[in-house]
């Protein structure tokens, strides 16, 4: 009799193991911030009084050791804590030129647009690209800004076909905008005020054992480079007094990721706190790492502007007031 309740065992261990709903409920805050999806490859906008949490969505099927993403998801906070999802405003197939894999990306104000830049595998041209979307609203509806990707695969020289990958984008103090990206060499090129439209020659940036997953942020008259290095990924991070570089190289920043072979993080100010925001594998109890949550911490500056070593916790943060 034991064994006819076997295979009703079995079915209901994988589908626990591949439903985030399914956890115990957990106190407001705590890491992973989001357990009924999947999210990955975070990117922070702050508005005013409110955060936009732009990831990344897994959708593989049970079991299954691959990236499958075809969408963007949108939420929001006022405290860091309580967050609203809305619906994706984003969708890989906005993209006509497009194949299919919504990567990573960010979302930036300007002017009262908004400019998605995103990460996709083009549709004709072999590899990797990256496509612009604009909308009057940070939750969007994304349309394409420009009909056509702004960076392609035959535009870098590369021995791999995904190094076009994971667009960041920051504006200085002079109104100036620059687009960093890469996989195994760190880029960088200026945009033109349009937002969609390159200004000058791709750059390349030396920095120690760069994987991919760049983000720059400014604090007190200083510019950070982070991104993920090695396999599995750890952050670390470069600091310098100018975009253009030179970048000196500070160390780790974020240790390996629990139960995730990748790391990708945005580091945002908000209401007097410096904020850290990653992904891990943290709902995900089926063991591989091809559904990823994203989690957030505090971030600290040492006297000298570097960046103490993120301490990765289960409780999270508290409501930011």
């Amino acid at each position: 009799m034991k064994l006819a309740f076997l295979p009703l065992l079995l079915a209901a261990t994988s589908a626990l193991a591949q439903a985030p709903a399914t956890l115990p409920p957990r106190k407001p805050g705590s890491n992973p911030i989001i357990l009924e999806k999947y999210t990955a490859d975070p990117a922070a906008l702050v508005q005013g009084n409110t955060v936009y949490l732009y990831t990344g969505h897994d959708e593989a099927p049970p079991r299954q050791e691959r990236y499958v993403m075809h969408e963007w998801l949108c939420y929001s906070s006022q405290d860091m804590v309580n967050w609203k999802e809305h619906p994706s405003p984003l969708n890989v197939k906005e993209f006509a030129w497009a194949k299919d894999d919504a990567w990573a990306s960010q979302v930036i104000e300007r002017n009262g647009k908004y400019y998605w830049y995103a990460a996709v595998e083009h549709g004709t041209i072999p590899g990797k690209a990256i496509g612009v979307a604009v909308a009057d609203s940070p939750i969007g509806p994304f349309k394409d800004a420009r009909g056509s990707a702004l960076i392609t695969n035959n535009m870098t020289e590369s021995k791999i076909s995904w190094d076009d990958i994971d667009p960041t984008v920051f504006i200085d103090k002079k109104g100036q905008a620059y687009l960093f990206w890469g996989n195994t060499v760190c880029r960088y090129a200026k945009l033109k005020p349009n937002m969609t439209e390159l200004d000058g020659p791709i750059q390349t940036i030396e920095v120690p054992q760069f994987t991919e997953a760049p983000w720059v942020h400014e604090h007190n008259g200083w510019y950070y480079l982070s991104y993920a290095t090695g396999f599995p990924e750890k952050i670390a991070y470069a600091m310098s007094r100018s975009l253009t570089g030179p970048w000196e190289y500070k160390g780790i920043l974020n240790e390996i990721a629990g139960n995730s072979n990748t790391n990708h993080q945005a580091i945002i100010d908000f209401k007097g706190k410096s904020y850290f925001i990653y992904h891990n594998g943290g709902v995900n109890t089926g063991g591989s790492s091809y559904h990823r949550s994203v989690c957030i911490d505090y971030l600290y500056y040492n006297k000298d502007g570097t960046l103490k070593r993120v301490q990765m916790t289960s409780e999270g943060v508290q409501p930011a007031k």
